[in-house]
Protein backbone atom coordinates (compact mmCIF):
# COMPACT_ATOMS: atom_id res chain seq x y z
CA UNK A 1 0.00 0.00 0.00
CA UNK A 2 1.24 3.73 -0.99
CA UNK A 3 0.16 7.00 0.60
CA UNK A 4 0.44 10.11 -2.23
CA UNK A 5 0.36 13.21 -0.69
CA UNK A 6 0.44 16.32 -2.74
CA UNK A 7 1.90 19.16 -1.13
CA UNK A 8 2.20 22.85 -2.49
CA UNK A 9 4.16 25.71 -1.39
CA UNK A 10 1.81 28.78 0.59
CA UNK A 11 3.01 32.39 0.62
CA UNK A 12 3.65 32.07 4.42
CA UNK A 13 6.64 31.32 6.13
CA UNK A 14 5.71 27.62 5.96
CA UNK A 15 6.19 28.36 2.38
CA UNK A 16 9.01 25.86 1.00
CA UNK A 17 8.81 22.80 3.62
CA UNK A 18 6.71 20.02 4.12
CA UNK A 19 5.78 18.27 7.01
CA UNK A 20 9.13 15.20 6.49
CA UNK A 21 11.67 18.14 6.50
CA UNK A 22 11.55 18.02 2.50
CA UNK A 23 12.39 21.28 0.83
CA UNK A 24 11.01 22.15 -2.64
CA UNK A 25 12.96 25.38 -3.99
CA UNK A 26 11.28 25.29 -7.30
CA UNK A 27 7.64 25.77 -5.87
CA UNK A 28 6.59 22.75 -7.78
CA UNK A 29 4.14 20.03 -6.23
CA UNK A 30 5.49 17.31 -4.28
CA UNK A 31 4.90 13.84 -4.92
CA UNK A 32 5.65 11.56 -1.50
CA UNK A 33 5.68 7.87 -1.28
CA UNK A 34 5.16 6.27 1.80
CA UNK A 35 5.10 2.47 1.87
CA UNK A 36 2.34 1.17 4.38
CA UNK A 37 1.78 -1.96 5.98
CA UNK A 38 -1.92 -3.78 5.94
CA UNK A 39 -2.68 -2.17 9.66
CA UNK A 40 -1.51 1.32 8.02
CA UNK A 41 1.97 1.72 9.78
CA UNK A 42 4.44 3.21 8.19
CA UNK A 43 7.32 0.88 7.44
CA UNK A 44 10.74 0.91 7.36
CA UNK A 45 12.69 0.63 4.16
CA UNK A 46 14.30 -2.66 5.22
CA UNK A 47 10.82 -4.05 5.77
CA UNK A 48 9.45 -2.48 2.76
CA UNK A 49 12.14 -4.30 0.72
CA UNK A 50 11.59 -7.32 2.44
CA UNK A 51 8.07 -7.50 1.31
CA UNK A 52 9.09 -6.79 -2.23
CA UNK A 53 11.41 -9.78 -2.20
CA UNK A 54 8.27 -11.72 -1.31
CA UNK A 55 6.22 -10.68 -3.82
CA UNK A 56 8.66 -11.25 -6.17
CA UNK A 57 9.19 -14.62 -4.97
CA UNK A 58 6.18 -15.42 -5.22
CA UNK A 59 5.36 -14.26 -9.03
CA UNK A 60 9.08 -15.96 -9.92
CA UNK A 61 7.66 -19.44 -8.60
CA UNK A 62 4.32 -18.88 -10.50
CA UNK A 63 6.25 -18.46 -13.86
CA UNK A 64 8.83 -20.86 -12.77
CA UNK A 65 5.98 -23.89 -12.55
CA UNK A 66 4.40 -22.35 -16.00
CA UNK A 67 6.90 -22.25 -17.50
CA UNK A 68 8.20 -25.82 -16.91
CA UNK A 69 4.22 -26.88 -17.52
CA UNK A 70 5.16 -25.55 -21.22
CA UNK A 71 8.46 -26.94 -21.48
CA UNK A 72 7.01 -30.59 -20.49
CA UNK A 73 4.12 -29.98 -23.22
CA UNK A 74 6.78 -29.45 -25.93
CA UNK A 75 8.74 -32.04 -25.21
CA UNK A 76 5.79 -34.58 -25.05
CA UNK A 77 4.64 -32.82 -28.39
CA UNK A 78 7.84 -33.48 -29.73
CA UNK A 79 8.12 -37.40 -28.76
CA UNK A 80 4.53 -38.14 -29.98
CA UNK A 81 5.21 -36.50 -33.76
CA UNK A 82 8.51 -38.52 -33.69
CA UNK A 83 6.83 -41.56 -32.67
CA UNK A 84 3.99 -40.40 -35.57
CA UNK A 85 6.65 -40.12 -38.01
CA UNK A 86 8.12 -43.60 -36.84
CA UNK A 87 4.87 -45.54 -37.12
CA UNK A 88 3.09 -43.99 -40.52
CA UNK A 89 6.25 -43.94 -42.52
CA UNK A 90 6.55 -45.35 -44.82
CA UNK A 91 3.13 -46.82 -44.48
CA UNK A 92 0.75 -44.18 -44.78
CA UNK A 93 2.72 -41.77 -46.64
CA UNK A 94 6.40 -41.96 -48.17
CA UNK A 95 9.81 -40.22 -46.77
CA UNK A 96 9.55 -37.63 -49.32
CA UNK A 97 6.31 -36.56 -49.24
CA UNK A 98 4.85 -32.95 -47.66
CA UNK A 99 3.49 -34.57 -44.97
CA UNK A 100 6.86 -36.28 -43.89
CA UNK A 101 8.87 -33.11 -44.31
CA UNK A 102 5.66 -31.12 -42.04
CA UNK A 103 6.00 -33.19 -39.27
CA UNK A 104 9.82 -33.06 -39.05
CA UNK A 105 9.40 -29.58 -38.96
CA UNK A 106 6.78 -29.57 -36.62
CA UNK A 107 9.49 -31.82 -34.68
CA UNK A 108 12.09 -29.22 -34.74
CA UNK A 109 9.76 -26.16 -34.50
CA UNK A 110 8.86 -27.94 -30.56
CA UNK A 111 12.95 -28.81 -30.53
CA UNK A 112 13.66 -24.77 -30.75
CA UNK A 113 10.68 -23.62 -28.37
CA UNK A 114 11.60 -26.36 -25.52
CA UNK A 115 15.23 -24.94 -25.70
CA UNK A 116 13.68 -21.53 -25.66
CA UNK A 117 11.36 -22.66 -22.04
CA UNK A 118 14.48 -24.19 -20.62
CA UNK A 119 16.35 -21.00 -21.07
CA UNK A 120 13.56 -19.01 -19.85
CA UNK A 121 12.86 -21.19 -16.85
CA UNK A 122 16.72 -21.34 -15.64
CA UNK A 123 16.66 -17.41 -16.32
CA UNK A 124 13.82 -17.43 -13.54
CA UNK A 125 15.84 -19.76 -11.77
CA UNK A 126 18.94 -17.22 -11.12
CA UNK A 127 16.91 -14.67 -10.38
CA UNK A 128 15.13 -16.48 -7.68
CA UNK A 129 18.85 -17.40 -6.29
CA UNK A 130 19.68 -13.54 -6.41
CA UNK A 131 16.63 -12.83 -4.47
CA UNK A 132 16.84 -15.46 -1.89
CA UNK A 133 20.59 -14.65 -1.53
CA UNK A 134 20.06 -11.01 -1.74
CA UNK A 135 22.65 -10.80 -4.13
CA UNK A 136 22.95 -8.25 -6.70
CA UNK A 137 25.50 -9.44 -9.46
CA UNK A 138 23.84 -12.44 -11.08
CA UNK A 139 27.26 -13.84 -11.85
CA UNK A 140 27.74 -15.00 -8.51
CA UNK A 141 24.51 -17.54 -9.02
CA UNK A 142 26.39 -18.68 -11.63
CA UNK A 143 28.35 -22.28 -10.90
CA UNK A 144 30.37 -24.52 -12.53
CA UNK A 145 27.54 -27.29 -11.43
CA UNK A 146 24.79 -25.49 -12.90
CA UNK A 147 26.40 -24.12 -16.32
CA UNK A 148 27.55 -27.95 -16.60
CA UNK A 149 23.97 -28.65 -15.75
CA UNK A 150 22.31 -26.07 -18.06
CA UNK A 151 24.67 -26.95 -20.75
CA UNK A 152 23.60 -30.76 -20.45
CA UNK A 153 19.38 -30.11 -20.47
CA UNK A 154 20.20 -27.90 -23.58
CA UNK A 155 21.92 -30.73 -25.18
CA UNK A 156 19.65 -33.39 -24.35
CA UNK A 157 16.28 -31.45 -25.36
CA UNK A 158 18.13 -30.41 -28.51
CA UNK A 159 18.40 -34.27 -29.65
CA UNK A 160 16.05 -34.76 -32.63
CA UNK A 161 16.68 -37.20 -35.25
CA UNK A 162 17.72 -34.83 -38.70
CA UNK A 163 15.11 -36.12 -41.64
CA UNK A 164 16.66 -38.55 -44.22
CA UNK A 165 15.03 -38.33 -47.57
CA UNK A 166 16.42 -39.17 -51.05
CA UNK A 167 15.02 -42.67 -52.43
CA UNK A 168 11.36 -43.83 -51.45
CA UNK A 169 11.77 -46.94 -53.09
CA UNK A 170 14.09 -48.69 -50.30
CA UNK A 171 11.21 -48.30 -47.93
CA UNK A 172 8.83 -50.32 -50.41
CA UNK A 173 11.55 -52.41 -51.02
CA UNK A 174 11.99 -53.08 -47.01
CA UNK A 175 8.14 -53.54 -46.80
CA UNK A 176 7.48 -56.35 -49.57
CA UNK A 177 10.06 -59.00 -48.51
CA UNK A 178 8.38 -62.19 -47.98
CA UNK A 179 8.54 -64.20 -44.78
CA UNK A 180 8.85 -61.85 -42.28
CA UNK A 181 7.18 -60.64 -39.72
CA UNK A 182 4.27 -58.38 -40.18
CA UNK A 183 5.94 -55.62 -38.54
CA UNK A 184 6.31 -51.72 -39.61
CA UNK A 185 9.21 -51.19 -42.12
CA UNK A 186 11.77 -48.26 -41.49
CA UNK A 187 10.96 -44.84 -43.23
CA UNK A 188 14.64 -44.18 -44.59
CA UNK A 189 16.40 -44.39 -47.64
CA UNK A 190 18.88 -46.03 -49.58
CA UNK A 191 21.77 -43.90 -50.63
CA UNK A 192 21.96 -43.70 -46.65
CA UNK A 193 25.23 -45.90 -45.69
CA UNK A 194 24.29 -47.90 -42.11
CA UNK A 195 25.70 -45.71 -39.76
CA UNK A 196 23.46 -43.09 -40.35
CA UNK A 197 20.76 -45.43 -39.92
CA UNK A 198 22.26 -46.28 -36.95
CA UNK A 199 22.64 -42.28 -35.75
CA UNK A 200 19.15 -41.57 -37.26
CA UNK A 201 17.62 -44.55 -34.24
CA UNK A 202 20.00 -43.34 -32.08
CA UNK A 203 19.18 -39.77 -31.91
CA UNK A 204 14.93 -40.80 -31.83
CA UNK A 205 15.86 -43.27 -29.17
CA UNK A 206 17.33 -40.74 -27.29
CA UNK A 207 14.28 -38.17 -27.51
CA UNK A 208 12.69 -39.93 -24.35
CA UNK A 209 15.65 -38.20 -21.92
CA UNK A 210 13.46 -35.35 -22.65
CA UNK A 211 11.23 -37.30 -20.05
CA UNK A 212 13.41 -35.83 -17.02
CA UNK A 213 11.12 -32.69 -17.22
CA UNK A 214 8.68 -34.76 -15.61
CA UNK A 215 10.21 -35.09 -12.51
CA UNK A 216 10.73 -31.22 -12.03
CA UNK A 217 6.81 -30.56 -13.49
CA UNK A 218 5.35 -32.70 -10.33
CA UNK A 219 8.07 -31.39 -8.00
CA UNK A 220 6.83 -28.14 -8.94
CA UNK A 221 3.07 -28.97 -9.34
CA UNK A 222 2.79 -31.24 -6.34
CA UNK A 223 0.40 -30.50 -3.23
CA UNK A 224 3.16 -30.69 -1.06
CA UNK A 225 4.94 -27.42 -2.25
CA UNK A 226 1.29 -25.47 -2.52
CA UNK A 227 0.08 -26.29 0.61
CA UNK A 228 0.82 -23.78 3.97
CA UNK A 229 0.69 -26.85 6.09
CA UNK A 230 2.92 -29.09 4.67
CA UNK A 231 5.19 -25.56 4.10
CA UNK A 232 4.85 -24.89 8.19
CA UNK A 233 5.64 -28.75 8.99
CA UNK A 234 8.64 -29.01 6.77
CA UNK A 235 10.26 -25.47 7.55
CA UNK A 236 9.84 -27.03 11.02
CA UNK A 237 11.71 -30.00 10.98
CA UNK A 238 14.40 -28.98 8.14
CA UNK A 239 12.95 -30.70 5.29
CA UNK A 240 14.04 -30.84 1.74
CA UNK A 241 10.89 -31.17 -0.60
CA UNK A 242 12.34 -33.11 -3.19
CA UNK A 243 11.23 -35.33 -5.81
CA UNK A 244 12.00 -37.89 -3.87
CA UNK A 245 10.09 -36.78 -0.70
CA UNK A 246 6.90 -36.02 -3.19
CA UNK A 247 7.44 -39.32 -4.50
CA UNK A 248 7.13 -40.84 -0.90
CA UNK A 249 4.13 -38.74 -0.24
CA UNK A 250 2.21 -40.00 -3.48
CA UNK A 251 3.38 -43.93 -2.63
CA UNK A 252 1.86 -43.37 0.67
CA UNK A 253 -1.50 -41.87 -0.39
CA UNK A 254 -2.13 -43.47 -3.92
CA UNK A 255 0.42 -46.66 -4.01
CA UNK A 256 -1.62 -47.98 -6.78
CA UNK A 257 -1.90 -45.86 -8.84
CA UNK A 258 1.39 -44.43 -8.56
CA UNK A 259 3.27 -47.59 -9.37
CA UNK A 260 0.80 -48.25 -12.12
CA UNK A 261 2.02 -45.40 -13.76
CA UNK A 262 5.68 -45.81 -13.54
CA UNK A 263 5.64 -49.26 -14.44
CA UNK A 264 3.47 -49.04 -17.40
CA UNK A 265 5.53 -45.67 -18.91
CA UNK A 266 8.91 -47.56 -18.19
CA UNK A 267 7.19 -50.96 -20.19
CA UNK A 268 5.81 -49.25 -23.04
CA UNK A 269 8.84 -46.73 -23.25
CA UNK A 270 11.31 -49.80 -23.38
CA UNK A 271 9.34 -51.90 -25.44
CA UNK A 272 8.50 -49.19 -28.08
CA UNK A 273 12.53 -48.62 -28.21
CA UNK A 274 13.65 -52.09 -28.71
CA UNK A 275 11.41 -52.21 -31.69
CA UNK A 276 12.58 -49.23 -33.43
CA UNK A 277 16.09 -50.78 -32.72
CA UNK A 278 14.72 -54.19 -34.34
CA UNK A 279 12.86 -52.95 -37.27
CA UNK A 280 15.59 -52.60 -39.76
CA UNK A 281 16.43 -56.25 -39.42
CA UNK A 282 13.05 -56.92 -39.81
CA UNK A 283 12.99 -59.54 -36.83
CA UNK A 284 10.54 -61.25 -35.22
CA UNK A 285 11.32 -58.46 -31.87
CA UNK A 286 10.38 -55.36 -34.42
CA UNK A 287 6.70 -56.26 -33.52
CA UNK A 288 4.96 -54.49 -30.68
CA UNK A 289 3.80 -57.96 -28.92
CA UNK A 290 6.69 -59.18 -29.41
CA UNK A 291 8.97 -56.08 -28.02
CA UNK A 292 6.28 -56.16 -25.09
CA UNK A 293 6.68 -59.92 -24.09
CA UNK A 294 10.71 -59.72 -24.40
CA UNK A 295 10.83 -56.95 -21.77
CA UNK A 296 7.85 -57.88 -19.56
CA UNK A 297 8.57 -61.53 -19.24
CA UNK A 298 12.43 -62.18 -20.66
CA UNK A 299 14.09 -59.33 -18.69
CA UNK A 300 11.69 -58.69 -15.76
CA UNK A 301 11.34 -61.80 -14.91
CA UNK A 302 13.59 -65.12 -15.31
CA UNK A 303 12.66 -65.51 -18.53
CA UNK A 304 11.38 -68.01 -20.94
CA UNK A 305 14.71 -67.22 -23.34
CA UNK A 306 12.27 -67.52 -26.68
CA UNK A 307 12.87 -64.54 -27.34
CA UNK A 308 15.98 -62.41 -27.94
CA UNK A 309 17.22 -59.21 -29.61
CA UNK A 310 19.71 -59.13 -32.86
CA UNK A 311 20.76 -55.76 -33.39
CA UNK A 312 23.10 -53.87 -31.50
CA UNK A 313 20.55 -50.70 -30.34
CA UNK A 314 17.83 -53.46 -29.45
CA UNK A 315 20.55 -55.25 -27.14
CA UNK A 316 21.84 -51.92 -25.75
CA UNK A 317 18.10 -50.82 -24.86
CA UNK A 318 17.88 -53.96 -23.55
CA UNK A 319 21.46 -53.83 -21.39
CA UNK A 320 19.74 -50.57 -20.55
CA UNK A 321 16.68 -52.12 -19.24
CA UNK A 322 17.91 -54.61 -17.39
CA UNK A 323 32.51 -35.51 4.92
CA UNK A 324 32.18 -34.50 8.35
CA UNK A 325 31.03 -31.63 9.88
CA UNK A 326 34.50 -30.10 10.87
CA UNK A 327 35.41 -30.00 7.33
CA UNK A 328 32.29 -27.73 6.61
CA UNK A 329 32.97 -25.63 9.66
CA UNK A 330 36.66 -25.17 8.04
CA UNK A 331 35.44 -24.57 4.86
CA UNK A 332 32.99 -22.01 6.08
CA UNK A 333 35.50 -19.92 7.73
CA UNK A 334 38.20 -20.34 5.13
CA UNK A 335 35.81 -18.99 2.36
CA UNK A 336 35.31 -16.38 5.10
CA UNK A 337 38.52 -14.53 4.92
CA UNK A 338 39.20 -15.65 1.23
CA UNK A 339 35.81 -13.62 0.63
CA UNK A 340 37.04 -10.68 3.11
CA UNK A 341 40.30 -10.35 2.20
CA UNK A 342 39.36 -10.22 -2.19
CA UNK A 343 36.77 -7.78 -0.57
CA UNK A 344 39.83 -5.11 0.67
CA UNK A 345 42.06 -5.73 -2.32
CA UNK A 346 39.61 -5.16 -4.92
CA UNK A 347 41.66 -6.34 -7.55
CA UNK A 348 40.01 -9.18 -8.79
CA UNK A 349 35.82 -8.71 -9.20
CA UNK A 350 36.19 -12.43 -10.80
CA UNK A 351 38.05 -13.88 -8.06
CA UNK A 352 35.97 -12.16 -5.42
CA UNK A 353 32.26 -13.72 -6.87
CA UNK A 354 34.59 -17.00 -6.88
CA UNK A 355 34.92 -17.01 -3.26
CA UNK A 356 31.54 -15.41 -2.62
CA UNK A 357 30.17 -18.72 -4.68
CA UNK A 358 32.25 -21.25 -2.77
CA UNK A 359 30.96 -18.85 0.65
CA UNK A 360 27.62 -19.66 -0.11
CA UNK A 361 27.89 -23.59 -0.95
CA UNK A 362 29.97 -24.21 1.73
CA UNK A 363 27.21 -22.43 4.01
CA UNK A 364 24.81 -25.20 2.59
CA UNK A 365 27.27 -27.77 3.21
CA UNK A 366 27.59 -26.57 6.47
CA UNK A 367 24.10 -26.87 7.67
CA UNK A 368 23.24 -30.14 5.79
CA UNK A 369 25.72 -31.46 8.16
CA UNK A 370 24.50 -29.56 10.78
CA UNK A 371 20.93 -31.04 10.21
CA UNK A 372 22.52 -34.68 10.48
CA UNK A 373 23.98 -33.81 13.39
CA UNK A 374 21.04 -32.51 14.87
CA UNK A 375 19.25 -35.64 13.56
CA UNK A 376 21.54 -37.87 15.29
CA UNK A 377 21.03 -36.39 18.51
CA UNK A 378 17.81 -36.93 18.35
CA UNK A 379 18.62 -40.53 17.62
CA UNK A 380 20.63 -40.51 20.19
CA UNK A 381 18.62 -39.05 22.90
CA UNK A 382 15.69 -41.21 22.04
CA UNK A 383 18.01 -44.08 22.82
CA UNK A 384 18.62 -42.55 26.20
CA UNK A 385 14.58 -42.06 27.14
CA UNK A 386 14.32 -45.86 25.97
CA UNK A 387 16.70 -46.97 28.39
CA UNK A 388 15.09 -44.38 30.93
CA UNK A 389 11.49 -45.62 29.80
CA UNK A 390 12.49 -49.32 30.65
CA UNK A 391 13.83 -48.29 34.12
CA UNK A 392 10.58 -46.80 35.14
CA UNK A 393 8.75 -49.56 34.01
CA UNK A 394 10.84 -51.96 36.06
CA UNK A 395 10.46 -49.96 38.64
CA UNK A 396 6.49 -49.66 38.11
CA UNK A 397 6.57 -53.60 37.72
CA UNK A 398 7.99 -54.35 40.89
CA UNK A 399 5.71 -51.69 42.59
CA UNK A 400 3.34 -53.41 40.92
CA UNK A 401 4.30 -57.01 42.33
CA UNK A 402 4.81 -55.45 45.68
CA UNK A 403 1.12 -53.76 46.12
CA UNK A 404 -0.17 -56.97 45.20
CA UNK A 405 1.55 -59.18 47.37
CA UNK A 406 0.25 -57.18 49.96
CA UNK A 407 -3.00 -56.73 48.41
CA UNK A 408 -2.94 -60.63 48.77
CA UNK A 409 -2.22 -60.66 52.17
CA UNK A 410 -4.72 -58.54 53.53
CA UNK A 411 -7.30 -60.26 51.21
CA UNK A 412 -5.81 -63.62 53.09
CA UNK A 413 -6.11 -62.10 56.52
CA UNK A 414 -9.84 -60.74 55.64
CA UNK A 415 -10.91 -64.06 55.11
CA UNK A 416 -9.62 -65.28 58.17
CA UNK A 417 -11.82 -62.53 60.05
CA UNK A 418 -14.48 -63.34 58.20
CA UNK A 419 -14.26 -67.49 59.03
CA UNK A 420 -13.52 -66.22 62.97
CA UNK A 421 -16.98 -64.23 62.20
CA UNK A 422 -19.05 -66.98 60.94
CA UNK A 423 -17.88 -69.01 63.97
CA UNK A 424 -18.67 -66.44 66.64
CA UNK A 425 -22.10 -66.14 64.58
CA UNK A 426 -22.85 -69.85 64.81
CA UNK A 427 -21.45 -69.90 68.32
CA UNK A 428 -24.30 -67.12 69.50
CA UNK A 429 -26.93 -68.81 67.36
CA UNK A 430 -26.46 -71.85 69.43
CA UNK A 431 -26.30 -70.10 73.16
CA UNK A 432 -29.65 -68.47 71.94
CA UNK A 433 -31.08 -71.76 70.93
CA UNK A 434 -30.31 -73.35 74.20
CA UNK A 435 -31.36 -70.32 76.24
CA UNK A 436 -34.63 -70.41 74.59
CA UNK A 437 -34.77 -74.20 75.01
CA UNK A 438 -34.49 -73.71 78.96
CA UNK A 439 -36.57 -71.27 79.10
CA UNK A 440 -39.86 -72.77 77.93
CA UNK A 441 -38.72 -75.65 80.32
CA UNK A 442 -39.16 -73.56 82.87
CA UNK A 443 -42.35 -72.05 82.21
CA UNK A 444 -43.85 -75.31 81.89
Amino acid sequence: MEMTARLAHLDTKVDGRNCDGLVNHNGETTEIRVPLSHTGKRLGPIEGGNLYRLRDRKFLLEDKKRLCAWALGAALLGILLMVLHAELCPVVYQPESIYALSINGLISFSTGCLLILIIAFHYKDIRLFIIDHNQVDWRIAMTSNRVLGISLELIVCAIHPVAIYLRPDMGDRLGAKPGQNSSTPLCLSSSHKEVMLDVELLLSALMFLRLYLVHRAVLLHSKVLLSASYRSIGSLNNINFSFRFVLKVLMNKYPARTLLVFIMFFWLSAAWMLRLCERQQQVETGGMDKALWLIAITFLTVGYGDVAPHTSCGKLVCLFTGVMIRHAAANVLRECWLLHRTTHTKDNSGEHRHHQRCLLEAIRVFRDLRLKQRKLRDYASEMVDLSKMQMIMCDLSANWNSSYHELEQRIISMEQKLDELGRSFQNTSELLTQALHHRRLDHR
